[in-house]
């Protein structure tokens, strides 16, 4: 998983040197799926995440940026800084699709380094939810 994390943040990393802060956050997207292609790190990108409510899936319309391979969650912002709503989502989508992981990345910062989030989701189906921001 370690490993893994640190491809992403190099990949993000190179993207950022290249554009800087400022664009859209579609623009990062579209690089970041390109650089992953370009050094192979597998992923999928706008990942549908339907809600079951009451025994009974919905498609609410969510989708997840990117996960990378089938573990990470990887959530984009291009933001002025995090708000706790943007790490409230991740830690959300970690919990209905069943991932530990996710990073949550804001490409609006001048070093990237300043907009990583590591969120660990530990919630577990037959225990009480936990979870811990990193």
């Amino acid at each position: 998983m370690e490993q893994i994390t640190e491809q992403i943040i190099a990949a993000a990393i190179e993207v950022h040197r290249h554009l800087g802060p400022g664009l859209l956050e579609s623009t990062y997207e579209e690089c970041l799926a390109t650089e992953f292609a370009l050094v192979k790190l597998p992923f999928k990108r706008q990942v549908p995440l339907p809600v079951t409510y009451k025994g009974k899936t919905l498609d609410c319309g969510y989708r997840m940026d990117f996960v990378i391979s089938d573990s990470v969650v990887l959530e984009l912002k291009a933001v002025e800084k995090f708000e706790p709503i943007h790490q409230a989502q991740l830690l959300t989508y970690l919990k209905l699709a069943g991932k530990q992981l996710g990073l949550l990345i804001n490409f609006n910062v001048p070093m990237l380094k300043q907009g990583i989030k590591r969120i660990v989701n530990n919630y577990q189906k037959n225990s009480a939810f936990s979870a811990s921001l990193r």
